[in-house]
Protein backbone atom coordinates (compact mmCIF):
# COMPACT_ATOMS: atom_id res chain seq x y z
CA UNK A 1 0.00 0.00 0.00
CA UNK A 2 1.37 3.38 -1.01
CA UNK A 3 1.47 6.24 1.45
CA UNK A 4 2.18 9.92 1.00
CA UNK A 5 5.53 11.00 2.40
CA UNK A 6 6.16 14.43 3.87
CA UNK A 7 9.13 16.72 4.30
CA UNK A 8 11.94 16.20 5.12
CA UNK A 9 11.87 12.87 3.21
CA UNK A 10 14.84 13.10 0.79
CA UNK A 11 12.88 11.44 -2.06
CA UNK A 12 10.93 14.71 -2.37
CA UNK A 13 14.13 16.56 -3.30
CA UNK A 14 15.39 14.21 -6.05
CA UNK A 15 14.86 14.70 -9.77
CA UNK A 16 12.75 11.80 -10.99
CA UNK A 17 13.75 9.51 -13.84
CA UNK A 18 12.00 9.42 -17.20
CA UNK A 19 10.28 6.24 -18.31
CA UNK A 20 10.60 4.58 -21.71
CA UNK A 21 7.29 3.92 -23.45
CA UNK A 22 7.68 0.13 -23.11
CA UNK A 23 8.19 0.52 -19.35
CA UNK A 24 5.00 2.62 -19.12
CA UNK A 25 3.01 -0.38 -20.36
CA UNK A 26 4.37 -2.79 -17.72
CA UNK A 27 2.02 -4.10 -15.05
CA UNK A 28 4.13 -2.43 -12.35
CA UNK A 29 3.75 1.09 -13.78
CA UNK A 30 0.11 0.59 -14.73
CA UNK A 31 -0.68 -0.56 -11.19
CA UNK A 32 1.26 2.33 -9.62
CA UNK A 33 -0.65 4.91 -11.65
CA UNK A 34 -3.98 3.30 -10.76
CA UNK A 35 -3.06 3.21 -7.05
CA UNK A 36 -2.02 6.86 -6.99
CA UNK A 37 -5.49 8.15 -7.94
CA UNK A 38 -7.45 6.94 -4.88
CA UNK A 39 -4.59 8.00 -2.60
CA UNK A 40 -4.79 11.50 -4.10
CA UNK A 41 -8.52 11.65 -3.37
CA UNK A 42 -8.26 10.13 0.13
CA UNK A 43 -5.88 12.98 1.01
CA UNK A 44 -8.21 15.61 -0.56
CA UNK A 45 -5.64 16.38 -3.25
CA UNK A 46 -6.12 17.52 -6.84
CA UNK A 47 -2.75 16.17 -7.97
CA UNK A 48 -0.16 13.67 -6.84
CA UNK A 49 3.36 13.03 -8.10
CA UNK A 50 5.18 9.71 -7.80
CA UNK A 51 7.94 11.12 -5.54
CA UNK A 52 5.21 11.83 -2.99
CA UNK A 53 4.73 8.06 -2.69
CA UNK A 54 8.51 7.45 -2.68
CA UNK A 55 8.78 6.52 -6.37
CA UNK A 56 11.28 8.71 -8.18
CA UNK A 57 9.84 8.30 -11.65
CA UNK A 58 8.17 10.95 -13.79
CA UNK A 59 4.49 10.14 -13.24
CA UNK A 60 1.79 12.38 -11.82
CA UNK A 61 -1.96 12.23 -11.54
CA UNK A 62 -4.35 15.14 -11.95
CA UNK A 63 -7.95 15.01 -10.74
CA UNK A 64 -10.82 15.34 -13.17
CA UNK A 65 -12.09 18.17 -10.93
CA UNK A 66 -8.95 20.20 -11.70
CA UNK A 67 -9.46 19.57 -15.42
CA UNK A 68 -13.13 20.61 -15.23
CA UNK A 69 -12.15 24.04 -13.87
CA UNK A 70 -10.48 24.78 -17.22
CA UNK A 71 -13.29 26.09 -19.44
CA UNK A 72 -11.07 25.67 -22.52
CA UNK A 73 -10.04 22.09 -21.69
CA UNK A 74 -10.28 19.71 -24.65
CA UNK A 75 -9.46 16.52 -22.71
CA UNK A 76 -12.15 14.16 -21.45
CA UNK A 77 -13.04 14.87 -17.83
CA UNK A 78 -14.67 11.46 -17.32
CA UNK A 79 -11.39 10.07 -15.99
CA UNK A 80 -8.53 11.41 -13.92
CA UNK A 81 -5.42 12.27 -15.88
CA UNK A 82 -2.14 10.36 -15.67
CA UNK A 83 0.87 12.18 -17.10
CA UNK A 84 4.13 10.34 -17.71
CA UNK A 85 7.30 12.32 -18.51
CA UNK A 86 5.32 15.58 -18.64
CA UNK A 87 6.91 18.75 -19.95
CA UNK A 88 5.24 22.12 -20.29
CA UNK A 89 5.91 25.43 -22.00
CA UNK A 90 4.27 28.77 -21.33
CA UNK A 91 1.82 29.96 -23.98
CA UNK A 92 2.04 33.58 -22.87
CA UNK A 93 3.91 35.67 -20.33
CA UNK A 94 0.75 36.05 -18.25
CA UNK A 95 1.17 34.84 -14.68
CA UNK A 96 -0.93 34.86 -11.56
CA UNK A 97 -0.41 34.50 -7.82
CA UNK A 98 -2.59 32.10 -5.86
CA UNK A 99 -2.44 30.19 -2.60
CA UNK A 100 -1.12 26.65 -2.80
CA UNK A 101 -0.72 23.82 -0.37
CA UNK A 102 0.79 20.36 -0.74
CA UNK A 103 0.04 16.90 0.56
CA UNK A 104 3.76 16.47 1.33
CA UNK A 105 3.99 19.77 3.24
CA UNK A 106 1.04 19.37 5.63
CA UNK A 107 -0.88 22.33 7.03
CA UNK A 108 1.35 24.81 5.17
CA UNK A 109 0.21 27.30 2.54
CA UNK A 110 1.69 30.17 0.59
CA UNK A 111 1.21 32.31 -2.49
CA UNK A 112 2.94 31.01 -5.63
CA UNK A 113 3.31 32.74 -8.99
CA UNK A 114 2.59 30.45 -11.95
CA UNK A 115 1.92 30.79 -15.67
CA UNK A 116 -1.80 30.88 -16.42
CA UNK A 117 -1.58 29.29 -19.90
CA UNK A 118 0.71 26.37 -20.71
CA UNK A 119 1.11 23.72 -23.38
CA UNK A 120 1.73 20.21 -22.05
CA UNK A 121 3.23 17.15 -23.68
CA UNK A 122 3.39 13.78 -21.95
CA UNK A 123 2.70 10.14 -22.39
CA UNK A 124 -0.70 8.99 -21.22
CA UNK A 125 -1.40 5.84 -19.23
CA UNK A 126 -1.80 3.94 -22.52
CA UNK A 127 1.67 5.03 -23.67
CA UNK A 128 0.30 7.37 -26.34
CA UNK A 129 1.46 10.96 -26.70
CA UNK A 130 -0.76 13.62 -25.12
CA UNK A 131 -0.47 17.21 -26.29
CA UNK A 132 -2.85 19.83 -24.88
CA UNK A 133 -3.19 23.32 -23.45
CA UNK A 134 -4.05 23.97 -19.82
CA UNK A 135 -5.31 27.20 -18.29
CA UNK A 136 -5.58 28.80 -14.87
CA UNK A 137 -6.12 26.28 -12.02
CA UNK A 138 -5.54 23.24 -14.27
CA UNK A 139 -2.24 24.79 -15.47
CA UNK A 140 -1.28 25.59 -11.86
CA UNK A 141 -1.82 21.99 -10.73
CA UNK A 142 0.28 20.62 -13.59
CA UNK A 143 3.13 23.05 -12.87
CA UNK A 144 3.00 22.13 -9.17
CA UNK A 145 3.18 18.39 -9.95
CA UNK A 146 5.97 18.77 -12.54
CA UNK A 147 7.92 20.72 -9.91
CA UNK A 148 7.65 17.63 -7.69
CA UNK A 149 9.16 15.54 -10.48
CA UNK A 150 12.11 17.96 -10.49
CA UNK A 151 12.56 17.82 -6.70
CA UNK A 152 11.05 21.27 -6.17
CA UNK A 153 8.41 21.97 -3.51
CA UNK A 154 5.96 24.86 -3.58
CA UNK A 155 7.56 26.30 -0.42
CA UNK A 156 10.71 26.90 -2.51
CA UNK A 157 8.75 29.40 -4.61
CA UNK A 158 6.11 30.66 -2.18
CA UNK A 159 5.78 33.95 -0.36
CA UNK A 160 3.60 34.74 2.63
CA UNK A 161 3.94 31.15 3.90
CA UNK A 162 1.75 30.24 6.86
CA UNK A 163 0.66 27.14 8.75
CA UNK A 164 -2.69 26.13 10.14
CA UNK A 165 -3.50 23.71 12.93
Amino acid sequence: MLKIVTIPNPKLRERSKELDRDVVLTDEIQELAKEMIPIMYQADGVGLAAPQVEKNIRICTISKEAMKKDKKNTLSTNDDLVLINPVWNKLSRKTGWDTEGCLSVPKTYGKVKRYTEIHVQALGINGNLLSFDAHNFFARVIQHEVDHLDGILFIDKAKDIYTVE
